[in-house]
């Protein structure tokens, strides 16, 4: 069974920064994709950023500019590197794992006050 495990949410001031991580764990421990997701009440999930083999990545409009995605050797951790955070940035955060199939870790929140 693989499971992602998202950590670093919290709760930050606007203009503030945060660092979110995801370590994945189970049979399968390196992804062809990972990728960070979120989702703020009422609203549809939103991509923030992908990253695949030779490290190209992808940004949503929204952050771009602001949060920067990173793995680890292995492929099996994925983080988020957010900067000048707005309260607009509020949301659950999700991180994904592609490889075949997509895998959902279960979300951490983030909470960016004015």
């Amino acid at each position: 069974q693989v499971q992602l495990v998202e950590s670093g949410g919290g709760l930050v001031q606007a203009g503030g920064s945060l660092r979110l991580s995801c370590v994945a764990s189970g049979r399968i421990l390196s992804f062809t994709v990972m990728g960070w997701y979120r989702q703020a009440p009422g609203k549809e999930r939103e991509l923030i950023a992908t990253i695949a083999g030779g490290g190209v990545t992808n940004y949503g409009d929204s952050v771009k500019g602001r949060f920067t995605i990173s793995r680890d050797k292995t492929f099996s951790r994925v983080y988020l590197q957010m900067n000048s955070l707005k309260p607009d940035d509020t949301a659950v955060y999700y991180c994904k794992g592609t490889l075949g199939k997509d895998y959902w870790g279960q979300g951490t929140q983030v909470t960016v006050s004015s």
